[in-house]
């Protein structure tokens, strides 16, 4: 078999989105004659620690190894799971976070898995390295590896690093240093892969030497089998159910499609009485005092953070899914990875997004309900509207074609095709 060095920050047993993409991508390697070694943190402190993607990951039979060092989650490790701070605090320690270190505060962690990595590049024979990032560190890092060892490097983005929406630079000079470091990195790749098109674009703009075909899309997907090997909880009720899996982060907030649901109750009580507003994942304090204030305690349910394996059995036992994103500063590249988990299930999907790569995913779907994100009565609309669909028994079904192309196992194939050409290229 081929081998692959696969670094990645985010792995189980963390929870949340951001790491299923590698997980995913190590799980499908085997398939194509490529066996993954994985690098990744040890203990830390995290706000989601995921029972079921460890066992996944536990029935692989694939070597991982755990490094350790001082970056401030594993100083806190002792703690555990810990709990999601609220917008401000979060926002304070963010540009706190941004303001000391640069690129990021992994930088500890990015150091030591240099040190390992060049172990394990010393012993054995490995045909490419492949590292997903955010924390952008992890490419830094990998720039050194390819220098000292010359082996086909390829970088995963699943977010923009240079002005992407999370990025706050205090002075000229943060984002300066920023923009070379990820220079120098990007001239180490020899491919880098995006999640959508969005980030395509602006990394083309931004660093001038790339070009069309350095760059691939391989979009976020599902995993059939996570839909197979789950148990559907049957519904209790004949209330429509509307279901936001996920986390609040800065650019998204359930604040208008509850006020608009508020309004419902108002206008059309019959309605109103006749859906039920489910929330999975970390609905975060400020949200629930929101509810609180809106008096749509008896519409709400939340069930707070669940396993993946029992967050896609309440995906796959609603009637409709729900997402949102703001419309904020260079949001238009945010595609969640939660998102295409929606798209797996098949079921009807409200989209509150921007102009972006959210929308473009949303409208390819082909059984989605796309709305402006903070249009009150836009949104308001669309719920009335989904209810008489459902109630008719006429909700929209998607595009079979594009759920296919989504799938974890399939896009695995895209990725193991960009790491034979460089292979192909190394021969020659």
């Amino acid at each position: 078999m081929f081998k692959v060095l696969v670094i990645a920050y985010y792995f189980p047993p963390l929870g949340l989105s951001g790491v299923q993409r590698t997980l995913k991508f190590v799980k499908f390697m085997p398939n194509y004659n490529w066996q993954p070694t994985v690098i990744t943190t040890g203990n830390i402190a995290y706000y989601a620690h995921d029972k079921s993607l460890l066992n996944e990951l536990n029935s692989l039979n694939i070597r991982v190894i755990r490094t350790s060092s001082f970056d401030p989650n594993a100083v806190l490790s002792k703690f555990g799971t810990v709990k999601m701070p609220n917008e401000k605090i979060r926002k304070v320690l963010s540009l706190l976070n941004q303001a000391i270190f640069i690129p990021d505060n992994k930088r500890a962690w990015a150091k030591k898995a240099f040190e390992v990595a060049s172990q394990v590049l010393t012993k054995e024979k490995f045909d490419v390295i492949f590292v997903s990032a955010p924390p952008f560190s992890s490419f830094k890092m990998a720039a050194e590896l390819k220098k000292k060892f010359d082996i086909p490097l390829v970088f995963d983005y699943r977010d923009l690093w240079y002005k992407s929406y999370f990025a706050i630079y205090p002075t000229p000079f943060h984002s300066l240093i920023h923009k070379r470091m990820e220079y120098t990195s990007l001239k180490a790749a020899d491919k880098v892969v995006v999640t959508n098109r969005k980030i395509k674009e602006k990394l083309i703009n931004y660093f001038k030497f790339l070009t069309f075909d350095d760059v691939v899309i391989i979009p976020h997907g599902f995993d059939e089998t996570d839909f197979k090997n789950i148990k559907v909880v049957p519904k209790t009720t004949d209330k429509m159910i509307i279901t936001y899996s996920g986390v609040f982060l800065a650019y998204n907030t359930p604040k208008y499609f509850l006020k608009a649901f508020k309004q419902l109750t108002i206008e059309r009580p019959d309605i109103a009485s006749k859906i039920e507003l489910h929330f999975v994942g970390y609905l975060r304090k400020e949200n629930q005092n929101l509810i609180k204030e809106l008096k749509l305690q008896e519409f709400v349910k939340d069930f707070g953070y669940m396993n993946h394996d029992e967050a896609v059995g309440k995906v796959m036992s609603s009637d409709i899914l729900w997402l949102m994103i703001g419309r904020k500063r260079n949001i238009d590249a945010i595609l969640p990875g939660k998102m295409f988990e929606y798209f797996g299930s098949g079921k009807p999907v409200i989209a509150c997004v921007p102009e972006g790569a959210a929308k473009l995913a949303a409208a390819d779907y082909g059984a989605s309900f796309i709305t402006e994100p903070e249009n009150i009565e836009q949104i308001k609309g669309i719920i009335l509207k989904t209810y008489d669909l459902y109630l008719n028994k006429r909700l929209p079904v998607p595009d079979k074609d594009f759920i296919e192309k989504h799938r974890r196992d399939y896009l695995t194939g895209i990725l193991i095709k960009q790491f034979q050409l460089l292979i192909k290229e190394v021969v020659i």
